[in-house]
């Protein structure tokens, strides 16, 4: 525990004295490395988390500007912060919570041409995204640079999170191939969503992380977990691998990055 001052020992006590963590495990926490893609509904909070936990390095990219709508479940922003970019947001909001991590924005839109440069420099991927061309974005960038990522996603009561390991498991597309046309899937905007579901879901998102940091205990490899808010029920479904996966397949036909925005409507993170 040397590398540790006294008062960050006394802000990690509760890691340090699990057995599953310690004061090695905290140390491979704090040196590594988050890329969060959004900081709304589901960034928010896998970032506070992380962030809380004493990850080192944490990037997160977004391009919105806060609304008044977004605060009802968007726990990083709050209503002076109206108008704000959302990346500036959780920047100041998580190094308020945690000085020790050091936060990075990139106030870009993601796409084929800068996220390979984006991801190259940290070590696990959540993606936050609440739009299909990012998610399969990221999904085939994380898929061709061997990245390990959480995926989560919300809608009206219903959550789901899998954890995509590259070349050990199954990725999105052997779960949902290719996009769906324009229009067939309704956004949080347009169907609406329960507050309270995307701190449920980012939080499991944050757990998958720090587990895989710490190379601890059963991860979502392979498995879609199914939050259901109305029923309070929480189910598993398994995502076999697609052996003619058009991106993670032996023989894959998708080589290098799609910027779906032609076919699908693309919204703020």
């Amino acid at each position: 525990m040397d590398d540790f001052t006294e008062e960050q020992i006394e802000r990690y006590s509760r890691h340090i004295i699990l057995a599953e963590v310690g004061g090695k495990g905290q140390k491979k926490i704090r040196d590594a490395s988050v890329f969060i893609v959004g900081a709304g509904g589901l960034g928010c909070p896998a970032g506070y988390y992380l962030t809380a936990a004493g990850v080192g390095r944490i990037g997160i990219a977004d391009v919105d500007t806060i609304e008044i709508s977004n605060l009802q479940r968007q726990i990083a922003h709050s209503t002076k912060k109206i108008g704000m970019l959302k990346a500036d947001s959780a920047k100041s909001t998580f190094e308020e919570l945690n000085p020790d991590v050091k936060v990075i924005t990139y106030k870009e839109r993601l796409s084929s041409k800068n996220i390979m440069d984006i991801i190259k420099d940290y070590q696990i991927v959540i993606d936050g995204s609440d739009n299909f061309p990012t998610r399969y974005l990221v999904n085939d960038a994380c898929v061709m640079t061997k990245k390990p990522f959480v995926s989560g996603s919300i809608l009206r009561f219903e959550g789901q999170v899998t954890t995509i390991i590259p070349n050990d498991g199954p990725c999105y597309r052997c779960l949902y191939e290719s996009p769906p046309p324009r229009g067939l899937v309704p956004s949080c905007a347009e169907a609406g969503v329960l507050g309270v579901l995307p701190g449920v879901i980012g939080a499991i998102q944050a757990t998958e992380v720090l587990k895989l940091i710490l190379g601890k205990g059963d991860i979502l490899k392979g498995e879609l977990l199914i939050y259901n808010a109305l029923k309070m029920s929480f189910k598993k479904m398994k995502i076999p691998k697609n052996p003619n996966c058009p991106v993670c397949s032996e023989k894959p036909t998708i080589n290098e990055l799609i910027d779906y925005e032609a076919f699908c409507e693309v919204r703020p993170y």
